[in-house]
């Protein structure tokens, strides 16, 4: 990180000079970190939108040019030819491994795929109707009283190393089991022979009665998915697992303060409102321009989900590849879902409708991702947990950054109050 000239902000006929950081893709910044002591003044940024809480090295987004890389490498590049467990070396340790290093972290996940026992009893705690949400955020949490976590003040690679084999494949246990419970059904412990994403569709699909057949296209369409959802810059979540962590919380603790900002429909929930829309519209008769001018309707309540980003003003470039993705596994499996024909004609419209374009609402990452999944077999209620599993690498790297920053500050921001001037204490019997 460079710093080229700075910035001048004038007060009351004073100026003061802030200096400007510049990123390595040419971002730039003004440091306002001094701006109270010399002015007493804070900035104000409702939603933090304009707001760079960090200096990162993970991941790079251009909303405008529609660009997404992690660690450099472009996510179509990832998406097309890493795997998923590449992909999460890469953004935790920042290099991709050797043939080698793949090797032994990917065996690794299978050593330590299993739960403590004893945590088998929190799922019968749980009711059946528990949200999966719920309980993955829970259980993470509980993961910290059965496994050791990081000294955050004095951490050892070998504590970091295990720490990150252990929840990201614990988590996978854990979303299967939160499934297994809300069928009803026993659980399928993981399977020592079977890779990460082959392990998990087991363990959701799987009974003692029946051995899932595990296919090629669908281990496919959830690695593009999880790679996908791996990383996002500054989003909710992760700044919120980066919030979470500034007090040199344990990462479990962080992590599941992330799941539980992703349960939001705003953020990782969104996928499932896309399903319900197009449910809704495929029982209107698949009637796509009612809902079209619906939604151009400022007095009218409906909005198009999945539509728009608060970062890309272009198209997404994630969801050009799950648009992909999802044309081909049920294709693959020969499929015919109303409801991929009800997303291609609302996307058809969107992008020549002049309202749509003027707006930049063009589709993004969760409006093909559940159809994807349902096609796979997976209820909307875990959709948001297939995010959770996906976006835990790029988590983990975050929180890394973090704590290796010996510069780092807990987090603490400023608000403008609004509330009343002082005003004196009257006694209850005297109001």
């Amino acid at each position: 990180m460079e710093q080229q000239q700075n910035a001048k902000v004038i007060l009351g006929g004073n100026t003061f000079e802030l200096p400007v950081m510049v990123g390595t893709e040419g971002e730039r910044g003004i440091d306002i970190s001094k701006l109270r002591s010399l002015t007493n003044y804070v900035t104000f940024d409702h939603g933090f939108g304009n707001t760079s809480n960090c200096e990162s090295a993970i991941t790079f987004l251009d909303g405008e040019a529609g660009v997404l890389r992690y660690r450099g490498y472009p996510i179509e590049e990832l998406a097309e030819k890493s795997s998923f467990i590449e992909t999460a070396y890469l953004l935790v340790y920042g290099s991709l491994p050797t043939s080698e290093q793949l090797r032994a972290f990917s065996e690794s996940f299978n050593q330590h795929s299993m739960l403590h026992e004893d945590m088998k009893n929190f799922f019968k705690g749980f009711a059946s109707n528990a949200h999966p949400m719920s309980i993955l955020a829970s259980m993470v949490c509980s993961l910290a009283a059965y496994y050791p976590g990081i000294d955050a003040m004095n951490p050892t690679q070998a504590d970091f190393d295990r720490i990150v084999v252990q929840l990201m494949s614990k988590v996978r246990t854990i979303a299967a089991f939160a499934y297994k419970k809300s069928q009803g059904q026993p659980f399928v412990y993981p399977r020592y022979d079977l890779e990460y994403i082959p392990n998990f569709l087991n363990m959701m699909f799987s009974s003692p009665i029946n051995e899932y057949k595990i296919y090629d296209e669908v281990v496919q369409a959830l690695k593009v998915l999880f790679i996908l959802h791996a990383d996002h810059e500054q989003n909710c979540s992760t700044s919120t697992v980066r919030l979470v962590g500034s007090a040199q919380a344990n990462l479990y603790a962080s992590i599941t303060a992330g799941i539980c900002a992703l349960w939001g429909p705003l953020h990782g929930g969104a996928n499932e409102a896309v399903i319900d829309m197009l449910e809704l519209i495929h029982k209107d008769n698949d009637d796509v321009d009612k809902y079209v001018e619906m939604a151009k309707d400022k007095s009218n309540r409906f909005r198009l989900m999945g539509f728009g980003h608060r970062v890309y003003k272009s198209y997404d470039p994630r969801a050009k590849i799950i648009k992909r993705c999802a044309h081909d596994l049920l294709a693959k499996l020969g499929i015919d879902d109303p409801l991929l024909e009800i997303a291609v004609k609302l996307e058809n419209k969107a992008l020549t409708d002049p309202y749509f374009i003027e707006r930049n609402l063009y589709p993004n990452v969760d409006f093909y991702s559940g159809i994807i999944y349902r096609a796979i077999g997976i209820p909307k209620d875990m959709f948001t947990v297939m995010f959770a599993i996906g976006r835990l690498p790029g988590w983990i790297a975050h929180w890394k950054e973090m704590m290796d920053n010996p510069a780092g500050k807990i987090g603490r921001p400023r608000q403008i109050y609004v509330g009343p001037t002082q005003r004196a204490y009257v006694s209850i019997n005297k109001r």
